[in-house]
């Protein structure tokens, strides 16, 4: 009993219960989404029996596979254009509107950035049936497809890139660039030189952030679709899970969840690395500075 009283008294232990709750969580968390990709490799139809190990559903069907639906492998396609273009369309954008918002002062300068978070806040039922009413009756030249949805997804995608790259902005501060431009050096050139290099990773992660939100979204995309040619990958498993599924659906979950787990893991490592480097130049930079 002392030894309990001591052991729950001691403030530096081992927090148990928090760990214990938190591997509880990830089990109930990662065990649905496992199954899941477990029948993408079932030799049978059934999604809920397993049959044994094969590749049936990933190309050896020769009707119903993965590789060989051609309706499965538009709604790939279609997935990956939008994210591609998303992320080439929505981090260029975010980084500019990054660095004017980090340049701007005024009384109209905290509104902006709590505008820019809008879209992160709203839920994202509302932002669809916005952007869908929009297209719909205001801006009739963009048809609702692949145009439209390319642009529903970059308005919700910049906010993220925002986020990113104005932190690394914060941290990096001002004096950099005020010392490029003290030697000599343009705005656009220090900017370009200085700025731009030091933001390398935040633009990097951003990349990775947008194309994980873009491959995955659900509801702008739905909202914003036209016809069966424009199905992307979580609308094809939504359309079809409840009329006649089959493992060929697990698969294509499957791919999305490894661009996505890909995506997000080069950003993390990005990051990692960078920090890194700093900590491994700042030493550096001490060594020098005691000799």
């Amino acid at each position: 009993m002392t030894r309990l009283r001591t052991w729950w008294s001691n403030p530096w232990r081992r927090p148990a219960f928090l760990a214990t709750g938190y591997w509880l969580y990830v089990i109930w968390s990662l065990v649905p989404v496992l199954i899941a990709v477990q029948f993408a490799f079932n030799s049978g139809r059934s999604r809920s029996t397993w049959q044994g190990f094969s590749l049936r559903w990933w190309f050896e069907d020769p009707d119903r596979s993965l590789w060989h639906d051609p309706s499965l492998r538009e709604a790939m396609l279609n997935s990956l254009w939008l994210a591609f273009f998303t992320m080439l369309i929505a981090t260029p954008l975010g980084v500019a509107l990054a660095l004017g918002l980090a340049r701007w002062r005024g009384r109209t300068a905290r509104a902006s950035n709590l505008l820019m978070l809008i879209p992160l806040a709203m839920p994202e039922i509302v932002m669809g049936t916005m952007l869908f009413l929009v297209f719909d009756n205001l801006y009739t030249a963009i048809p609702l497809g692949r145009p439209a949805m390319l642009l529903g997804h970059v308005t919700f995608s910049v906010s993220y890139v925002v986020i990113l790259v104005r932190g690394r902005l914060l941290t990096i501060g001002p004096d950099l660039e005020d010392a490029a431009q003290d030697l000599g050096a343009s705005p656009i050139a220090a900017i370009r030189t200085v700025l731009l290099p030091l933001l390398g990773p935040a633009i990097f992660a951003s990349l990775m952030i947008v194309f994980a939100t873009s491959i995955d979204d659900f509801v702008i995309s739905a909202f914003l679709s036209a016809d069966a040619s424009s199905q992307t990958i979580p609308i094809k498993i939504y359309s079809t899970v409840r009329v006649a599924p089959t493992p060929a659906l697990n698969a294509l979950a499957t791919v999305m969840l490894l661009f996505t787990l890909l995506a997000v893991g080069l950003a993390v490592l990005a990051l990692r690395v960078f920090r890194r480097g700093e900590k491994g130049s700042a030493v550096e930079d001490f060594a020098t500075l005691d000799l």
